[in-house]
């Protein structure tokens, strides 16, 4: 289970895009109808109108307050069995592990997309006129998440990195959002012929490239990732780019090199492998050579979470061992 919490200014905004099916905005957009399913009410009732008007009614008793929506997103796995009495129950646990149970909310569900997901929107601003914090809610939401998913055998997730201990910041993480991109850019390096053909080939993909100092990526769900955090920094897309341009450059070269029957001195300048027979399996070898360079380039660099956690443990202990010799 995934979960986000926003902090906002217009319940009706808020409450108008969660209780409504998507507009159209185009000709060809599919819109679900009666996407959302409404689960509890908790100290407020009624349709839309109404409800937008009770929560702007108590957003008087604190006026000076400028944001007082209180937004919560859970995104569930799409094996998750769900039911209506277990999702009022996260949401009752949601209220109140964030410490607005005691306040107006409205629960509801949506079915519109392949990952079944809830929203709760809350007024931050209770009947005895106190607010609700909104510090370390990230961390909260996350602590929360790990513990539905034990309670109700939910498909587990690790929580954003600093929110980890030590130890659990070392253990690698399977990332299938990560692994999406990754694979993504060594498609898109393969098949480009520059860094401008690079960024359309990307952008074709559902991917905004954002560059600068270094490489950014932001994929359908607005959710960005660094390009170094999948292993392609900036500095390794260009360095392939530029190596790929040399081997179309050369192209009639290798041609000659794979296609024809070599000399013994070519051969040999290209594979680097002293050549005793010029025949079928050496041209065969030469290929082989060829394509694993290219693959060894094509490969992401590693990143701490591809490395072994015994061996940065390693690394610190002997760092420690040195300064103590200093």
């Amino acid at each position: 289970m995934i979960g986000k919490i926003t902090i906002g200014k217009s319940f009706r905004g808020c409450l108008l895009y969660c209780l409504n099916d998507k507009q159209k905005l185009r000709k060809n957009d599919i819109v679900f109808k009666n996407r959302a399913e409404v689960l509890m009410f908790n100290k407020c009732f009624g349709n839309q109108n109404e409800l937008i008007q009770q929560f702007n009614e108590v957003r008087q008793l604190n006026p000076k307050l400028a944001k007082p929506v209180l937004h919560v997103t859970l995104s569930f796995a799409k094996d998750d069995k769900l039911d209506q009495n277990k999702l009022i129950a996260i949401s009752e646990a949601c209220a109140k592990d964030l410490g607005f149970e005691n306040n107006q909310f409205v629960s509801i569900f949506h079915k519109d997309t392949e990952h079944p997901h809830m929203h709760i929107v809350a007024n931050r601003i209770g009947f005895d006129k106190k607010t609700v914090t909104d510090s370390n809610n990230y961390q909260k939401t996350a602590a929360f998440c790990r513990k539905m998913e034990l309670k109700f055998n939910l498909k587990q997730v690790l929580s954003p990195k600093r929110y980890l201990s030590k130890e659990q910041r070392l253990l690698p993480r399977n990332d299938e959002r990560k692994k999406a991109l990754s694979l993504a850019v060594r498609n898109a390096i393969n098949h480009s012929k520059d860094f401008d053909h690079f960024i359309r080939i990307m952008q074709s993909r559902g991917y905004k490239v954002i560059k600068g100092r270094g490489i950014s990526f932001i994929d359908d769900k607005k959710v960005k990732i660094k390009g170094s955090e999948v292993g392609y920094s900036l500095q390794k897309i260009e360095q392939r780019l530029e190596f790929q341009h040399r081997l179309k450059t050369d192209k009639e070269f290798f041609k000659q090199v794979i296609e024809r029957k070599p000399s013994k001195s070519l051969a040999e300048s290209v594979s680097g492998v002293p050549i005793k027979d010029e025949n079928i399996s050496t041209l065969e070898q030469l290929k082989q050579n060829l394509s694993k360079t290219f693959d060894a380039l094509l490969k992401p660099e590693q990143t701490p979470e591809q490395i072994e956690p015994k061996l940065l443990v390693k690394k610190k202990e002997r760092k420690k061992k040195k300064g103590v010799h200093l």
